[in-house]
């Protein structure tokens, strides 16, 4: 049997690859475009994509375990539930599903909303997944490098509540771990959840101060300026996405998204070692800038 991965070619996807490799397990990566795909050494390229159904359906054959990532689109809900149907029926006995951190509480985030419905969905019919929950990706700040480097501003309208950031390594890591402890073990395991989260609750004026510490050179918060925000989404891609990040900026910025001791220590134990922090990200990422 073998794990089929969704959203392989992505951020997460290709991490979650990467951890997975060189464990004697069948891999799978689902992909649009097989002919294109340029996978490591085991991962088969399967064509598929979950906004299709029936392409869903002839992927999930000969697979017992499941790595779910549901595209942020306006029909991620419809995707992620059809998915999930269809693996049942197919009789797969683990999912890993990659939710969101603090989604129960930003219940007018439409991408969290979605998410959480998704865990009812696992819940209500007791469905053998490991449900991951990762907060802010830390590596969303590589967009930062313009305004740090070049205005002196870190630009992402965090706020000042905190943000428990997570590395993205980390999050391939844990889904790895999870797939894989599904995969080998001889029958369905019980659900579990995992807050994926960095050590640190981080603000924007701590941000400013790591980066000015990092850069060797004075770095300023820029300000909480949601609408401004909105704008330079808009330049990027669809209004629709421009405004669901907005509302989620404004969450944070409000709220905040701060992990327990308790989280980290979760994932710490899952991991075999302290989630990754931001100075660490940071001070690769200022070596990397500066090679030019």
């Amino acid at each position: 049997m073998a794990i089929l991965v969704t959203g392989s070619t992505g951020t997460i996807g290709t991490q979650v690859l990467n951890f997975l490799e060189g464990h004697g397990t069948e891999v799978r990566a689902l992909t649009r475009s097989p002919e294109k795909a340029r996978y490591a050494t085991g991962v088969t390229a399967v064509k598929g994509d979950l906004s299709d159904i029936d392409s869903v359906r002839a992927a999930l054959d000969g697979v017992s375990t499941l790595f779910l990532l549901a595209p942020n689109a306006p029909d991620e809900l419809t995707q992620a539930m059809l998915t999930l149907n269809a693996a049942r029926a197919a009789g797969v006995k683990g999912i890993v599903y990659l939710s969101v951190f603090r989604g129960e509480s930003y219940a007018d985030v439409p991408h969290f909303a979605s998410k959480m419905t998704v865990e009812r969905m696992i819940d209500a019919y007791d469905l053998p997944a490991t449900i991951l929950r990762p907060a802010y990706f830390i590596q969303n700040d590589m967009r930062q490098k313009d305004a740090l480097l070049g205005a002196g501003v870190y630009g992402m309208p965090v706020g000042n509540k905190g943000i428990s950031m997570v590395d993205v390594r980390d999050i391939g890591e844990a889904a790895a771990k999870e797939l894989l402890r599904r995969e080998q073990a001889h029958s369905r395991l019980p659900r579990e959840i995992y807050e994926l989260v960095g050590p640190d609750a981080l603000t924007g004026e701590k941000l400013a101060a790591l980066w000015s510490k990092v850069l060797e050179r004075p770095i300023r918060y820029g300000d909480n300026d949601l609408e401004t925000l909105e704008r330079r989404l808009k330049a990027f891609g669809p209004s629709w996405l421009a405004y669901d990040m907005k509302l989620m900026m404004r969450r944070y910025q409000e709220d905040g998204a701060v992990a327990t001791a308790a989280d980290v220590a979760r994932l710490a134990g899952l991991l075999g070692h302290q989630p990754r922090s931001y100075r660490d990200f940071a001070t690769a990422a200022a070596a990397e800038w500066a090679k030019g």
